[in-house]
């Protein structure tokens, strides 16, 4: 057991996880295991870079979109060289192996077994049994008390990333929404026309099962959306020809690579009707090898990464696109910071999450926004969903705003369902809170089960450690938000019950689906601002939320309300970690009808922070 603190010793506050109690320890973690960690370098004038990021992003400062260079940056905000050099002679000394340093001067790159670990920070690695409300149970580890270093090295030291194992509560967003028994939902509209009110629509109304109990009239009921084409997506958004998006580049980071994501996205686009990535147009910037494949699940961030790509690409389909792949979900901060030192897309579209902010320990946090800081002086959008378990209460028993969405350095997104009629004119958009109901005779139920009758819903809600920043004063009720910075700041599509159709490669052969969440969401919102740029001839937007917050009320944001309407599915689909019956059935989806503390309502909500792009938001952003 090793002291902290002590002596010529200085602990790092923040860096244990608040699942880390003495009463979930299991055991004592193996000092043989080897793990890659990060030490993320402290900023050398934290406050006038983050007072920098404020001016560059703020409509109407004498810096607005004035932003540095990465090298610009570097030089006048980044650990120096000498503090570089102090920091890893430290850790060699410790016998730890420095593999590198980020071209930012944020990370330096350290491999090391657990003993060695200990050793250098003074600490004892336990094993921690860590079970959240929704049943998924890890075993995780985790220094059992705060870390410690040299006092002559504290002030460069912000964090130990990867020290903890807080990463594998990390989730993806995307879902799809399957037929029964895995099978597809029947689309060809030479169907057999008996079956045809049980098909899905291709688009809103089209099919409407009549067998069924009507709940919603007007036309305000439908059979779930077979996956909204390209046509259909621009339409949505009121996007014209011209809309490309080129001369821009959006960055996505995700885990792994799915290494048939071209040939995939172009297949995709011959069946949905957008044009065929350009030699060149999509790039990855991927690390010399993966791991941790038994703990991240490659599969669904394959799923996530062709959601991520083909959505992009129908919004802005001359834009070009780099996907930055981690080597693992645990290795997610490190491909961010990537795309930031990298310094070439101008919006980085980011899919994952941790449902809760105290999953994260305060230093991760902290290295964090000083990752956010750089892209925005940089004049760098950094997007992130909002979540598909509403307001987290099914996963951690209680609400919680989602990490790293509630930062106050990046733009969250939060979710709609759209209802497209067949001469692409949107009849509604609503917020995103489904609400599940199976038939009972001639009658539908509420679903009682371990989540009441919430079946997925985006994310929103109240930073219990961020105040509210200057750009949601006046703007989020104070009711809500008490002083804290509230989410999401802006909303997409996101419901797969009337979702984006997407096609891609699996071990099990080529899959195609409706799909949705807000991993939908954040990648439509980046590519909105790849069209904005274009039309605008800019090259970068960059921090978006202040002149996101500049739009409201205009015309080309539409301000989100409840509607009475819902959808029939023979099959549930099953968003974040939400109970929903698995086996096939009859069931209607209702939209909007707070099945848990959030619903859509005039002005900002929780569901969709200001409202949705409508036509002109490309014209409009930042004017």
């Amino acid at each position: 057991m090793y002291a902290g603190a002590g002596g010529d010793r200085v602990t790092v506050d923040g860096s244990t996880p608040t699942w880390a109690t003495p009463q979930a320890k299991v055991g004592k973690a193996n000092s043989g295991e080897q793990r890659h960690i990060q030490i993320a370098l402290a900023l050398r004038d934290p406050r006038g870079a983050e007072a920098l990021a404020k001016s560059v992003s703020t409509p109407g400062s004498p810096n607005y979109k004035k932003f540095l260079s990465g090298q610009q940056f570097t030089d006048r905000f980044a650990a120096s060289q000498q503090t570089v050099d102090k920091v890893s002679g430290w850790l060699r000394s410790q016998g730890l192996h420095v593999d590198g340093v980020s071209s930012n001067r944020h990370f330096i790159d350290v491999t090391a077994n657990t003993g060695q670990l200990e050793g250098a920070f003074r600490v004892s690695l336990g094993k921690f049994k860590h079970t959240t409300r929704d049943g998924r149970s890890f075993t995780l580890t985790a220094p059992e008390s705060p870390i410690s270093v040299p006092r002559e090295v504290r002030g460069a030291v912000n964090a130990v990333v990867g020290l903890d194992d807080s990463e594998r509560t990390i989730t993806t967003q995307q879902v799809a929404m399957r037929a029964p028994n895995g099978a597809l939902p029947k689309s060809d509209p030479a169907a057999d026309a008996a079956a045809a009110g049980e098909n899905c629509a291709r688009y809103w109304g089209e099919a409407n099962n009549a067998s069924v109990p009507q709940k919603y009239g007007a036309g305000n009921q439908s059979n779930a959306l077979c996956g909204y084409t390209a046509p259909q997506m621009r339409a949505i958004y009121g996007l014209s020809a011209g809309n490309t998006g080129a001369g821009s580049t959006v960055g996505i980071v995700g885990a792994y690579h799915l290494d048939s994501i071209v040939a995939d996205t172009n297949r995709a686009a011959a069946k949905f009707g957008a044009p065929a990535l350009t030699a060149g147009q999509y790039n990855a910037v991927l690390p010399p090898s993966y791991d941790n494949q038994d703990k991240c699940g490659p599969d669904s961030w394959a799923g996530e990464q062709a959601l991520d790509v083909q959505s992009i690409h129908e919004i802005a389909p001359a834009a070009k696109i780099t996907y930055y792949g981690a080597k693992s979900c645990l290795d997610l901060y490190n491909a961010l910071n990537k795309a930031v030192a990298d310094n070439k897309v101008s919006v980085i579209s980011n899919s994952w999450l941790y449902p809760g902010e105290s999953a994260v320990p305060a230093a991760t946090r902290d290295q964090m926004n000083s990752i956010a800081i750089q892209a925005a002086i940089q004049g760098q959008a950094i997007v992130f969903c909002s979540g598909d378990s509403g307001d987290n209460s099914a996963v951690n028993g209680h609400a919680e705003a989602t990490y790293p969405a509630s930062s106050p350095w990046v733009t969250a997104v939060g979710g709609t369902s759209v209802a497209l009629d067949g001469s692409n004119k949107v009849k509604f958009s609503t917020g995103w809170e489904s609400s599940g109901n199976t038939q009972n005779g001639g009658s539908w139920t509420p679903q009682q089960d371990k989540d009441g009758r919430f079946a997925g819903g985006a994310g929103g809600g109240v930073s219990s450690i961020y105040d509210a920043p200057d750009y949601q004063k006046d703007v989020v009720p104070s009711a809500i938000s008490n002083g804290k910075r509230a989410m999401p700041d802006i909303s997409a599509l996101a419901d797969s019950y009337t979702g984006i159709g997407v096609g891609f490669s699996t071990p099990q052969g080529w899959v195609e689906y409706s799909s949705g969440g807000t991993s939908l969401a954040a990648p439509l919102i980046s590519a909105l601002v790849a069209d904005a740029q274009q039309a605008q001839n800019v090259e970068r937007m960059g921090f978006l939320n202040d002149a996101l917050y500049a739009m409201r009320g205009g015309p080309s944001i539409s301000d989100v309300k409840p509607v009475q309407a819902g959808v029939w599915t023979p099959v549930m689909a099953s968003f974040g970690y939400v109970t929903v019956p698995n086996a096939q059935g009859s069931y209607l989806v209702d939209f909007d009808t707070k099945p848990q503390s959030l619903q859509s309502a005039t002005g900002w909500d929780l569901v969709t922070g200001i409202g949705t792009p409508t036509a002109g938001f490309v014209t409009a952003l930042g004017k």
